[in-house]
């Protein structure tokens, strides 16, 4: 058995995950995920895809988020025909990602050719993909339920387990038997944390791995607890009311957001904060909701007893709203404070969160929370290095509204959250761990850390190159 892996996306660096096992000359893609950063470079970096695609066999994807599924349609147009296998949560989130991201494609290309008409210039960007790749990828995806193994060729069958990071996401379970060998590969996707509302901690598998794929996005971090975050959400929230401010949360519509709202609700039950209106100003972020709510197999025990026992909503209360309009939205910036606005995109690089950000970053009653993940030389990332001044729809604004950091909600294992969850897993054959999904500082002191505590071989994987898995 000749068995290898490389890397096309997320190899010291976050965002744009595409793995590729390779058996026997056979290739296996997991993730097939669009890179998010800068315009000009996500461009760049999503049109190079790196593999011929009449070479791929199967497609293996381990959750919804954008940089995991977000170049599928495109794999799509390019002629790949073959199966796509998901939870059916992933599949639902998949689908509603893709579609999004095809409509705000379809809506830059309209608004780039109109300026630049306006310039008398040439205009030659077209959107990666359309609405009917996307369908078509749902088309093609297989939804696979956790726990379930899955024949997906001759000799490699793949089991789903729970990651815990967002609903339906997935660690891969690969096995491969051939001619009396067998390789089992554990490819983690986005690894999640305990404790999460919502969802169940990460599963253990019960895979005894040769190798490991493991993300490494907070390689460096360790998280706030919850109890401290929750005081924190209570401070601002508070202090947001007493100067009849606003909060702003750029949230990813898929897990965060109805994090936030269940937390907002704890808060508001219990009472440890004033009803404050909040806004859920994201058409995705609604939608999802929904998806929520017709997958209670991925709830924890609480939440599941509350929707099934109780017949109660953790994702709405009386001080809830969701917009739908974009007339709803941009009224919310002539509402006067105290409210509270969640919305798309978590990194700021798009959607509604950047025109609240226009009209609401130069007023010091506002507080601009970060929540989750922002990638470099992303706004996010900007605004959270509090930097005096950014750039939004090409005009400079002053920060001066306040920033504060929680990153306890964050749905990614920290290093200490990782080597919790290694430690039990059975690697009593391990060979290596492959560290992928981070960036270099974090992925260096991961790799130190791993091998301090018991794990030699651990190898941050590099962009393109090729490892022997045998």
């Amino acid at each position: 058995m000749n068995a290898e892996f490389y890397s096309l996306g997320a190899a010291e660096e976050v965002t744009g995950s595409k793995h590729v096992l390779e058996i026997d000359g056979q290739s296996y893609l997991i993730d097939c995920g669009a890179f998010q950063g800068s315009r000009e470079e996500a461009d760049r970096k999503n049109r190079d895809f790196g593999i011929a695609v009449d070479r791929i066999d199967s497609v293996i994807l381990t959750h919804g988020h954008l940089d995991h599924c977000g170049l599928l349609p495109l794999l799509i147009k390019q002629g790949y025909r073959g199966n796509i296998y998901a939870t059916p949560a992933s599949r639902d989130i998949a689908s509603l990602i893709m579609m999004d991201s095809a409509n705000i494609q379809a809506r830059d290309a309209k608004y780039l050719q109109s300026q630049a008409k306006k310039k008398g210039e040439k205009f030659n960007w077209t959107p990666l993909f359309t609405e009917q790749d996307a369908i078509q990828a749902v088309g093609q995806t297989i939804g696979v339920s956790y726990n379930r193994p899955m024949r997906i060729a001759d000799s490699v069958s793949m089991e789903f387990y729970d990651a815990g990071h967002i609903l339906g996401s997935a660690i891969a379970s690969i096995k491969i038997k051939k001619g009396g060998e067998e390789l089992n590969i554990l490819a983690t996707g986005d690894l999640g944390r305990k404790g999460k509302p919502i969802i169940r901690d990460p599963a253990i598998p019960e895979t005894v791995p040769d190798y490991i794929i493991l993300e490494s996005t907070y390689g460096d971090r360790r998280h706030n607890s919850t109890d401290d975050a929750l005081k924190k959400l209570a401070a601002i929230a508070k202090n947001t009311v007493e100067k009849k401010g606003k909060i702003l949360i750029p949230s990813f519509a898929i897990e965060r957001t109805q994090e936030l709202v269940y937390y907002f609700h704890l808060l508001v039950d219990e009472g440890v904060i004033p009803e404050v209106p909040i806004f859920v100003d994201s058409p995705m972020a609604t939608n999802a909701t929904t998806i929520f709510q017709v997958h209670p197999e991925c709830y924890d025990e609480e939440i599941k007893q509350a929707f099934i026992k109780h017949h109660k909503n953790p994702f709405g209360f009386n001080s809830l709203h969701f917009t739908s309009s974009v007339q709803e939205s941009k009224a919310l910036n002539d509402q006067k404070g105290p409210l509270i606005i969640i919305s798309a995109d978590g990194m700021c690089e798009a959607g509604r969160i950047q025109h609240h950000l226009i009209h609401n970053i130069q007023d010091p009653n506002t507080t601009i929370m970060t929540v989750g993940y922002m990638a470099e030389n992303t706004l996010g990332r900007r605004i959270r290095n509090r930097e005096s001044e950014v750039k939004i729809h090409g005009e400079w604004f002053k920060v001066k509204a306040q920033v504060e950091e929680i990153n306890a909600f964050s749905a990614h294992a920290d290093y200490l959250e990782t080597l919790e969850w290694l430690k039990a897993v059975d690697t009593s054959r391990l060979k290596g761990i492959f560290l992928v999904h981070g960036e270099k500082k974090s992925q260096a002191f991961l790799k130190k850390f791993l091998e301090e505590n018991g794990y030699p071989n651990v190898e941050i994987v590099k962009y393109g190159k090729t490892y022997e898995m045998n």
